[in-house]
């Protein structure tokens, strides 16, 4: 549609937003899940084929101690 119209898509690109956020809120309940305090090198990757994008957060967990 975006190809034939041009432009931004304000409700698909909230949708994106919000797709992003729930992907991140998953990837910190994994991590804490684990005993991890922090995620580094979060990347995210997504399906845009579709309007019912899927996006998934990635990152590697790991525990931060405070430095002594």
């Amino acid at each position: 549609m975006k190809s034939v119209v041009g432009g931004e898509i304000k409700g698909y690109t909230q949708l994106q937003e919000e797709s992003r956020q729930e992907a991140l809120d998953r990837l910190r309940e994994a991590a804490e899940k684990i005993g991890a305090n922090a995620v580094i090198c979060c990347r995210f990757d997504s399906n845009s084929n579709t309007i019912g994008d899927s996006v998934t957060a990635y990152g590697t967990a790991v525990t931060i101690e405070p430095r002594n």
